[in-house]
């Protein structure tokens, strides 16, 4: 069984257990989630489509953490001009369990 849900304007395939990093949600460590946006799923070998939403449908989630993810560097440079910019950044996310669909 698997379910494909929307947040934070990206789509993730999630099954029970499974562990993803999302975009940074307003929720506190242990918290429980609930996706309400289902895109497809997939249960005994039947596949549902919405819509653009399977109505009734809904993913549980807990919230395992908050955290920082890895540098992304972002360089731009003009040849002859004698410019250049280095910057970065840490995407903030929010890692979570899937615990029901």
């Amino acid at each position: 069984m698997f379910a494909v849900i929307k947040t934070g304007g990206k789509q993730y395939k999630v099954s029970v257990g499974d562990k993803i990093k999302i975009e940074k949600l307003n929720a506190e460590e242990g918290q429980e989630v609930i996706f309400d946006e289902v895109l497809l799923l997939e249960k005994n070998k039947k596949t549902e489509i919405g819509t653009p939403f399977i109505k009734e449908a809904k993913v549980i989630a807990k919230v395992i953490k908050q955290g920082k993810g890895k540098k992304v560097i972002a360089f731009k440079y003009k040849k002859r001009k004698r410019y250049h910019k280095k910057t970065g950044y840490r995407w903030p996310y929010t890692e979570v369990e899937i615990t029901e669909i």
